[in-house]
């Protein structure tokens, strides 16, 4: 693939924002309210794709979402949402299918005549496999990462102050 051209089969953005979404709820539970301004500028979208994915999200169970500036919140524990159920809320199509096979080939061309033959049960399997490693990832696990990149990022910022300034008070800064 070539230098700024899209791959037209990839998942949408919307997973991985829903993932982020659920991780920030996670990680700010208790500290400070979480709202769909906030997340959008955690994410660096607008405020509008926040809104959405937060009623998909909803629609599945996965948060509780206050009218106003009272902001969302998970509705299961982090240890109880997997990628699946994230993948479940944002990405399948209509249908359950992750691939979306292209509509009319050419029945008079053996190719077209023979693809669907060919592909289906092998994108159904990467399909299946993928759904498999995605239920096996919980949101607890990605929380858990998160946080030790961030005690990563204050023990370098404390050995950096330590130094700059000869003693060994930890910089602290808000979220």
């Amino acid at each position: 693939m070539g230098v700024g051209k899209e791959c037209p089969m990839q998942l949408s953005s919307r997973f991985t924002i829903a993932v982020h979404m659920l991780a920030a709820l996670a990680l700010f539970e208790g500290d400070r309210r979480v709202t769909s301004d906030f997340l959008a500028g955690s994410i660096r979208v607008n405020p509008v794709v926040i809104r959405r994915l937060l009623l998909m999200l909803k629609a599945e169970g996965l948060v509780t979402v206050a009218r106003g500036r009272n902001g969302s919140h998970l509705a299961r524990k982090p240890k109880d949402i997997t990628l699946y159920d994230v993948y479940r809320a944002t990405e399948l199509l209509d249908d359950g299918e992750l691939f979306h096979f292209h509509e009319r080939p050419n029945p008079a061309c053996p190719a077209g005549r023979t693809i669907h033959h060919a592909l289906d049960s092998r994108l159904l399997e990467v399909q299946q496999a993928m759904e498999k490693k995605l239920g096996e990832i919980r949101l607890s696990d990605i929380v858990t990462d998160m946080k030790k990149e961030l005690a990563k990022e204050a023990y370098k910022r404390e050995g950096t102050a330590s130094k700059s300034r000869g003693d060994a008070v930890p910089i602290s800064e808000p979220f």
